[in-house]
C-alpha cells in the first residue's frame, strides 16, 4: 500500500508543448459563424447560410451571450450584437434592414456586394466607380451595417491609406436622400 502525503509537491501531469488551447465555447461559436461557400452570393440574403442565420433565434442569442461572457470582443453579426443589446427587436428586423439596402443599391449602377464580412457579418457593399478617383491603390466607398447607432448603416469614403471615420447614416430615408452625395465623396 502506498501512502501519499497530500502536502507534498506534485509533478505536473502534462506539459504544454506549444499547444494553444481555446475554451470549448469559443470553438462552438466559431463553428456557428462559419459561412459555407458564400463567394457566389450577389446579395446578403444569398450569403445567410451559417448556423447563426438559420438556427432558432433564442439558441443563437444564448450561444452568443455565453461566448461573449468568455470573450467580450467575440465576433458576431451586427444584428446579433444589436439584438443582444436590446436595440433591435429581432434577427428578422436585421435581415429586413439588409434587404431594403439591397433593393436600393441593386437598382443603382456601380454598387457591388462583397460576400465576406468581418466579425461574422454577411458582407458589405462597395461603390466601384469611386476607385477611379484614387491616384494610388486604395479602398472604394464602402457601405456596411453596424450596431454602433440606430440607423444601422455606416459609409466609409473612398480612400488611400488609413480609412477615414465612418459616416453614420440615419436609416433608409437618409441613405435614399443622400446616396448621390455619398457616391461622390472624394479622397
Amino acid at each position: 500500500m502506498t501512502v501519499v502525503d497530500p502536502s507534498a509537491p506534485t509533478a505536473p501531469r502534462s506539459r504544454n508543448h506549444g499547444l494553444h488551447v481555446e475554451p470549448l465555447i469559443g470553438l462552438e461559436w466559431a463553428d456557428a459563424l462559419e459561412q459555407p461557400v458564400a463567394a457566389a452570393a450577389a446579395r446578403p440574403a444569398e450569403a445567410r447560410k451559417s448556423w447563426v442565420h438559420r438556427a432558432h433565434e433564442a439558441q443563437v442569442l444564448a450561444l452568443y451571450l455565453a461566448a461573449k461572457a468568455a470573450e467580450p470582443d467575440v465576433p458576431a453579426p451586427w444584428w446579433l450584437r444589436a439584438v443582444a443589446a436590446g436595440a433591435l427587436p429581432s434577427r428578422r428586423e436585421g435581415f429586413l434592414v439588409e434587404d431594403r439596402v439591397t433593393k436600393l443599391l441593386d437598382a443603382r449602377p456601380g454598387w457591388v456586394f462583397v460576400p465576406w464580412g468581418v466579425d461574422g457579418d454577411t458582407g458589405y457593399w462597395e461603390y466601384m466607380p469611386s476607385e477611379r478617383r484614387l491616384s494610388e491603390p486604395g479602398m472604394p466607398t464602402t457601405l456596411a451595417h453596424t450596431d454602433r447607432h440606430p440607423g444601422w448603416i455606416d459609409v466609409v469614403a473612398v480612400h488611400a491609406g488609413p480609412p477615414p471615420a465612418p459616416i453614420a447614416v440615419a436609416g433608409m430615408a437618409d441613405l435614399r436622400s443622400n446616396l448621390a452625395r455619398l457616391e461622390s465623396l472624394t479622397p
